[in-house]
């Protein structure tokens, strides 16, 4: 799998703390990577401002961008070094995900890092978050970083569809555990993959008298355990790393990640959009909230950002 050379770092700008740059840099020092920290900023006061001309405006809003640009080159000081380079990138935009996603592309980024925190669920659903956009609409890998250290000899967790027999799936699949054992190497972490199937059916139950809801669960259970072993056997994950558990992949995910202390989730998301995806959500956005560690959000093979459209 291609390494991550190039990782773009979307800098929140209402802190000095930065722990998505900390975790690029983490990252960065494994694989000799190239860092772009990036800025994406906009004042409707400077557009709204009737009376002032376009060149007044222009100055004003170049002056707004040299004062961001001081304070990011002051706040990425601590983490230049001799061995890495840290570039900085500051730009007028209404909306931030659009700038990232754009950038991430023009420049042929491996990696977008963000560092995210528990949002208020009521306004996830009315005000869709900048996170959000980027899980459902980056081509590139997009990695939530939480207050969680990355140990060495840590856990990472991957979420693996095994219900779809299809292409697709089973190349999505590859795409998570391959680009969850390149991290493992770096940071001599294991591998654990995590499966949640379907519990019984109620209606079966009640519609169907011999229905015996205990054989049709065990069979689920072994059809899900026997393709997470076939997965594990592929890529020499011991089987031991092998999770199956009754439950919705958006409680059996987190429940594993807090059993296993894990560091790190990957997982695989459709980049659902519309009105449809507002309402119900994604699992990636379902997951990113109940877990208490970094998410890595990946995208089939062929996916085309509706930016790209």
């Amino acid at each position: 799998m291609k390494d991550y050379k190039k990782i773009l770092v979307v800098i929140n700008p209402t802190t000095d703390h930065q722990p998505a740059l900390a975790r690029a840099v983490e990252l960065a020092s494994k694989s000799n990577a190239e860092i772009t920290a990036f800025l994406s900023i906009f004042d409707f006061s400077y557009e709204m401002t009737s009376i002032l001309s376009s060149q007044e405006r222009e100055a004003m809003r170049q002056g707004v961008i040299d004062q961001r640009i001081a304070w990011l080159e002051s706040a990425i000081s601590g983490f230049n070094s001799k061995n890495l380079t840290i570039n900085t990138e500051v730009v007028w935009h209404n909306r931030p995900f659009e700038s990232v996603i754009n950038f991430a592309i023009d420049g042929d980024f491996d990696l977008i890092v963000k560092s995210t925190h528990q949002h208020d669920k009521l306004k996830a659903v009315i005000f869709t978050p900048t996170d959000w956009h980027l899980m459902r609409k980056s081509p590139v890998p997009v990695l939530m970083v939480k207050e969680h250290d990355w140990p060495v000899a840590g856990k990472i967790v991957c979420a693996v569809n095994v219900v779809s027999e299809d292409d697709d799936h089973q190349t999505l699949n590859g795409k998570i555990i391959s680009q969850a054992l390149n991290l493992s190497k770096k940071f001599s972490a294991s591998v654990h993959l995590v499966n949640g199937y379907p519990g019984t059916p109620v209606n079966l139950a009640i519609e169907l008298p011999d229905f015996d809801a205990n054989i049709y669960n065990n069979t689920v259970k072994m059809q899900h355990e026997q393709r997470v072993q076939y997965l594990a056997q592929a890529y020499n994950i011991p089987l031991e790393n092998c999770h199956v558990e009754e439950g919705l992949p958006e409680d059996v995910i987190p429940e594993l990640a807090s059993k296993l202390d894990a560091e790190l989730v990957v997982l695989g998301t459709v980049g659902r959009t519309g009105f449809s995806a507002a309402l119900i959500g994604n699992t990636a956005e379902h997951v990113i909230d109940s877990i208490n560690c970094d998410l890595l959000a990946i995208k089939p093979d062929g996916y085309k950002s509706p930016l790209e459209e």
